[in-house]
């Protein structure tokens, strides 16, 4: 089978599973993992694509949950917000300093994913609970991660002739020009 019909049938099938297991078992957001499945291609797929979209989106959260702490600190009005994320829009491209936070895009949808958790859930930054915006955000951009790098595998899987070995783990299915 070719490349891009395997990438297109695992990530069409786990995405399907994708909605029904964040639907029914781990409650987080799907367009979350979505977001971060994303990132795990563009960053470039494989263990060290998801070693790097995991990071970037997590320093993501970790900087969006900060930046709305401190606007609650600071009474939460809208210029207060305005400024928090606007100095935490700084953070995420300083980050970018660091070789495994460089792209920044990734970093962006850990923001971003933590900022519209928080919109989505009605949960507030000072939650103190399971359903913090930033947990949830976090835990949804490593499960979107993992999907992405499951469906590389299953579409390597699917691409390999009978008989073939595999000889070394940086072969992947091609997403050039694609979506995913």
């Amino acid at each position: 089978m070719d490349s891009r019909t395997a990438l297109t049938l695992s990530i069409g099938v786990l995405g399907g599973l994708a909605v029904a297991l964040t639907a029914e078992v781990i409650t987080v957001p799907i367009w979350v993992v979505f977001l971060a499945w994303a990132s795990f291609f563009f960053v470039g797929g494989g263990i060290a694509g998801w070693v790097r979209s995991v990071s970037s989106n997590l320093v993501g959260v970790v900087i969006a949950s900060a930046s709305l702490y401190a606007a609650y600190l600071m009474g939460g009005s809208l210029l207060v917000t305005a400024v928090a994320v606007g100095v935490g829009s700084a953070l995420m491209v300083q980050a970018s300093w660091v070789p495994l936070l460089s792209t920044t895009p990734a970093v962006v949808v850990g923001f971003a994913s933590t900022v519209s958790t928080v919109a989505g859930t009605g949960n507030d930054i000072t939650v103190t609970t399971i359903s913090h915006p930033g947990l949830v955000a976090a835990v949804a951009c490593v499960l979107g991660a993992s999907f992405g790098l499951l469906s590389e595998y299953a579409a390597t899987v699917m691409t390999k002739k009978s008989g073939e070995q595999r000889v070394t783990t940086t072969e992947t299915p091609s997403t050039e020009g694609s979506t995913a």
